[in-house]
């Protein structure tokens, strides 16, 4: 008895030898690291596209799906389903099997919406193609991901899509519809171009919409329980300033749960959406056309591409209620507000992503346009769309100062450079994981290990998290500048100048020092009327006063007419860069000559 008291005795002495040794370890430990994970009482769906869409029809079947104002079309859910199962069934009849890759390459029309659904109920790969890329960039994405098929309008503008594929492809004008054959682009068989015309080597889209038959159509519907929710649906093609752009391999299951989850936050059942993102970005195809799906929400396309005009009209002919755009985007429907006072009806919220957007522009979005609510939304490609986004009720101080709350099922820590959890409320980079998180860059192996390290995704945002979910963006890792040793996020700088009463808009880039090593430039865009020349250095040294601190204070203001912007919306700095050393390079010829 008494030997099994002793065994006993050293047992309990060994865990509480061990309970204060944790005890001790833990104190050296931030007390509150930036580490959240938010559970949801929603639980995460198994399905797919193609399964989401059969739901949204038995829930919605006659309600619009889909509005395109420039092309007067309409279509309900009942009527996107059949269509979306006459394309899937004519890209089968093409020869096309599940996991192949499909090509959507154009603005907001609507064969490029009814090309992704026909895409996902077929079991193929959607790739969303930006509408301004010309003949190498084409040559470089048709390679890259194997695209087999590629949708597209015979032009659009300056832009010529049917010639641009014709110069990089020539055998497509000599080939049989569906039959081309390249030794430069082997897995490229069939281009559909809408047209009135027929083209040599192509199918028009009005055909190809009709080359199955009834019975083909119907055996879409038996396919979709092969379809794994796993699997990949959609390649987003990463807008990077240099090198080539990845590409982004996103599945059913991140595209369907997302899509979920953003439309619960934004409340669109039986919403009216005002689409002025293009759809091949993740804003459209999942903020917008997923959430709304899940939803029976309403797309609204105003037009092809961005037009605040065009965009105002639209809002008021088919009362919308929701808006949806980047923040450069809602600069100029704020501009363009101020001048036509349009009657724009009630409009419940204006959902705001893709860059960094200021406080400054959520007040003029809601005292201008009148819109209820203003709700952020961010994330990455790489994320599939939306991982902090605001929550119903948020009050207007959370929403001017964040990009509001950890998305639902997704888990969340910010990091220094060593990659050690720094506490809640201080600055480190933002990494992420969950159901959102990307299959992987296609056909990179060592791109994806790069980004996704032990299953977390890196953004390469500087970021702060709070203990209550909320989050901000200080910057990009890459855009921060070092002024003499003074670390600067351009967007607090933005954030400020935007507040001038003379100041549209402002970007704010690095530009080499010789003393300091960098100096801080601000880009301005000016209210109409304001005499560039008079608008200085000075102006806003002036206005800086007191409110910030004299390093941060722009050495250089440039007014300019326009931003130089991706199709997305997205300003390219590296192009303001580019123009800074431009005007530096000419002056100082013209100081020596």
């Amino acid at each position: 008895m008494n030997r099994k008291l002793r065994i006993l005795s050293r047992q309990m002495l060994r865990q509480r030898c061990a309970f204060n040794s944790i005890r001790s370890v833990s104190t050296t430990l931030p007390i509150l690291i930036s580490h959240k994970h938010h559970v949801s009482p929603h639980p995460l769906v198994y399905r797919t596209i193609g399964q989401e869409l059969e739901l949204s029809v038995a829930k919605y079947g006659d309600v619009e799906a889909i509005v395109s104002c420039h092309e007067r079309k309409r279509y309900t859910f009942k009527e996107l389903l059949r269509e979306a199962d006459a394309l899937a069934a004519g890209f089968r009849k093409l020869g096309l099997q599940r996991g192949d890759a499909i090509g959507l390459w154009a603005p907001n029309f609507m064969h490029w919406y009814l090309g992704m659904m026909g895409a996902a109920r077929a079991g193929l790969t959607s790739v969303g193609l930006n509408p301004a890329y010309q003949g190498p960039e084409m040559a470089y994405c048709l390679n890259k991901v194997d695209i087999k098929a590629i949708i597209a309008p015979e032009s659009f503008k300056s832009q010529n899509y049917y010639e641009i594929l014709k110069d990089i492809c020539p055998e497509i004008a000599e080939a049989q519809p569906g039959k081309i054959r390249s030794e430069k682009f082997p897995h490229l068989k069939s281009v559909i171009i809408e047209s009135r015309d027929a083209l040599k080597g192509a199918l028009r889209f009005d055909e190809f919409q009709n080359l199955a038959n009834q019975t083909e159509r119907e055996e879409v519907a038996k396919i979709q329980k092969d379809i794994l929710p796993e699997s990949a649906c959609n390649i987003q093609f990463t807008s990077g300033t240099t090198g080539n752009p990845k590409a982004a391999v996103l599945s059913h299951y991140s595209f369907v749960n997302n899509g979920i989850h953003v439309a619960n936050r934004n409340q669109l059942e039986g919403e009216r959406i005002c689409v002025q993102v293009p759809l091949f970005h993740a804003f459209g195809v999942c903020i917008t056309i997923m959430a709304g799906l899940s939803k029976g929400a309403t797309m609204v396309m105003p037009a092809a591409g961005f037009s605040p005009n065009d965009s105002l009209q639209a809002i008021v002919n088919e009362k919308c209620t929701v808006i949806h755009g980047t923040p450069t985007m809602y600069v100029d429907l704020v501009s363009t507000q101020k001048k036509l006072q349009m009657p724009l009806g009630r409009i419940k919220k204006a959902v705001t992503g893709g860059a960094i957007v200021s406080p400054q522009l959520i007040k003029d979005v809601r005292n201008v346009l009148g819109v209820e609510a203003v709700h952020s939304v961010y994330g990455l490609t790489e994320s599939t769309a939306v991982i902090f986004q605001s929550l119903p009720g948020d009050d207007s101080e959370i929403v001017l100062n964040s990009v509001g709350h950890l998305q639902d099922h997704i888990e969340a820590k910010v990091v220094d450079a060593q990659g050690r959890c720094v506490p809640f409320g201080q600055p480190g980079e933002l990494c992420v994981r969950g159901y959102t998180t990307m299959i992987g860059y296609h056909g990179d192996e060592a791109k994806t290990k790069e980004t996704i390290k032990n299953m977390w995704l890196h953004t390469g945002d500087q970021f702060i998290l709070e203990e209550n979910g909320y989050g901000r963006i200080v910057g990009r890792l890459k855009e921060m500048l070092i002024r003499g040793g003074e670390n600067i996020f351009p967007k607090e700088i933005e954030d400020f100048l935007n507040t001038h009463p003379q100041i549209i808009e402002a970007h704010v880039i690095g530009v080499p020092d010789e003393r300091l090593g960098e100096e801080v430039c601000a880009y301005v865009r000016l209210e109409e009327g304001v005499d560039p020349a008079s608008f200085t250095e000075e102006t806003l040294k002036e206005y800086s006063k007191g409110k910030l601190a004299h390093f941060k204070v722009p050495r250089y203001v440039i007014p300019i007419d326009a931003f130089p912007k991706t199709t997305s919306g997205k300003v390219q700095k590296f192009k303001l860069v580019e123009a800074f050393k431009e005007k530096e390079t000419t002056e100082l010829k013209a100081v020596s000559a």
